[in-house]
């Protein structure tokens, strides 16, 4: 038969522990009746108000103050083109046009911009006609599966915007100049931020240059 020290192994007590224990059923004890019991439902957020203007229509919103411009795009205003890909930052799908600068609409909430005028690629066709860029990525054939193509168009428009400002890139030889000139190198690294895993790249550079001397 095992012996009793055997069954119930001898514990040590010391000082630190009685310390340590008593301390935490002081705590537990003091905390109020249902305290303990796991939270399972979380109280909901209130709503906000906002104002967007998208593609030129004004709309709108009540919206959880946590909800990114992306979301708000494609889950509140059914405007589907701007596609959620890696919803980080880094494949630039996502790419918008807020107040004529191209952002990534995933890293930035709905609520920042209140009453600022945004495009998405439905924004960009004139009616029936497309825009300069969607024409020329379309001649080119500047896409494959197609996923990325709405945020490489939109980003591609912002970047000429950027380089008619004078904005350099890392790839900028002579700063002196008013505005960079749009060499393939030069194109890439302003577009490196968007991502084809198709790697329909060559195809994307042609309908840029193109592009550059037809966008209004």
């Amino acid at each position: 038969m095992e012996s009793t020290s055997s069954i119930f192994p001898t514990m040590e007590v010391t000082r630190r522990t009685v310390i340590e224990t008593g301390t935490t059923a002081l705590l537990l004890g003091s905390l109020p009746r249902g305290a303990l019991a796991a939270e399972t439902d979380q109280a909901e957020p209130s709503l906000m108000s906002i104002e967007l203007r998208v593609n030129g229509h004004l709309h709108h919103l009540a919206l959880d103050p946590r909800t990114t411009l992306l979301d708000a795009l494609r889950d509140h205003l059914a405007l589907a083109g701007s596609k959620k890909g890696c919803d980080h930052g880094q494949c630039g799908a996502c790419t918008v046009l807020v107040e004529g600068r191209r952002i990534n609409s995933c890293l930035t909430l709905a609520a920042m911009h209140d009453g600022q005028s945004i495009t998405t690629i439905e924004g960009l066709a004139f009616g029936q006609d497309l825009h300069p860029m969607q024409a020329a990525f379309v001649e080119h054939d500047g896409f494959q599966c197609g996923y990325c193509t709405s945020g490489q168009i939109c980003s591609a428009v912002g970047m000429l915007a950027e380089t008619r400002e004078g904005m350099p890139s890392y790839v900028t030889a002579d700063l002196t100049q008013p505005a960079a000139e749009l060499s393939d190198d030069e194109i890439r690294e302003r577009m490196s931020g968007n991502i084809c895993r198709c790697a329909a790249y060559p195809n994307i550079v042609a309908a840029i240059k193109q592009a550059m001397g037809e966008q209004p």
